[in-house]
Order: C-alpha cells, then structure tokens, then sequence
C-alpha cells in the first residue's frame, strides 16, 4: 500500500511539472512569439507545435511520431528567430487577420492525406495572426510557402527531436 502510495505521488508530481513545462514567460525582448503547429496527415508524419520567442526561448510540443516523448524546451538565438521570422513575413497575413489557404477556397491543385499548417504570431498588441495552410495544396503559387515551413525545424536545429526513433526488429 505504502509503495502504491509513493509511485502515485511520484506520478504526479510528473504530471503537474508536464503541465508547467507547456508555458513560456511573455518575452522582454521586443517582438512577436511565432507558433508553428504542424497536424496529423495520413501516415507516419510528425505531429507537433514549436513556439519561439524573441529573447530566446523554445518550447516543443509533440503530438505524435517525433522523438521527444514530452515538452521540450530549447534555446534561440536571436540570429535564429530573426531567420524564421524573416522566411515567414512574406506569408504574414495583416495583423489580427485570420487566412485560410485550402482545397476549395484558394487553391485548384490538391493532395489528400497531408498535414495542415498553422502559423500564428502573438504578442503584440490585439489579436494575435493566423495562417492555416493545407499542405496538400500543390499550386505553384504556395511552393515557397511549403519550403519555408519545411526549412523552421532546420533553423531552429529541432530536427532530430522531431524524426520518430526506427524501430528495428
């Protein structure tokens, strides 16, 4: 009973550290908190949000298929948030504004089973910034918004916690 009664504490000591690890502090640098969720597609794809701040902070939220099994905080360098933010401001809608890029609103061209995209930036004053992108979205005129979200992970050097461990037999 003793035993049974230490693992649950143990447990949830775990569980509430889970819980505080999923916020990070308002920044005191200037500058916009930039959020990256990527969503489930039809397979093995990593499922995931990244949020960056502009004084340095990262945190890793993984859904699943990724390597971490939990929160993950991460350092960013100001030459780091600078590179996403400067690869994702020409895709930037108006502030406050919501734009949506998907199969039957904005686009002809369309692959199924892909993941969507949501790009948010906050901070500021107001409401924060909205992009949804459905990746399957194959009109030319998205390819260089597909590249720039594929490029984030690399940038922010958060790659390896986001390819899925092989499991080998």
């Amino acid at each position: 009973m003793m035993m049974r009664l230490t693992m649950l504490a143990g447990l949830m000591m775990v569980a509430g550290c889970a819980g505080a690890d999923t916020e990070l502090e308002k920044p005191k640098a200037p500058g916009e908190t930039i959020r990256l969720t990527a969503g489930r597609c039809f397979g093995a794809c990593p499922a995931y949000s990244l949020r960056v701040t502009p004084d340095g902070s990262g945190l890793l939220e993984p859904e699943r298929f990724t390597a971490v099994p939990g929160p993950t905080r991460f350092a960013v360098s100001a030459a780091q948030y600078r590179r996403v933010r400067a690869a994702l401001a020409p895709f930037r809608p108006l502030s406050g504004t919501t734009k949506r890029i998907a199969q039957g609103e904005n686009c002809t061209r369309f692959a199924t089973d892909m993941p969507g995209y949501s790009l948010e930036w906050s901070g500021g004053t107001g409401k924060p910034t909205r992009l949804d992108f459905q990746s399957g979205c194959m009109d030319a005129r998205y390819g260089r918004l597909r590249t720039a979200i594929a490029a984030i992970p690399k940038m922010l050097d958060v790659e390896p916690m986001l390819k899925a461990p092989v499991v080998t037999k």
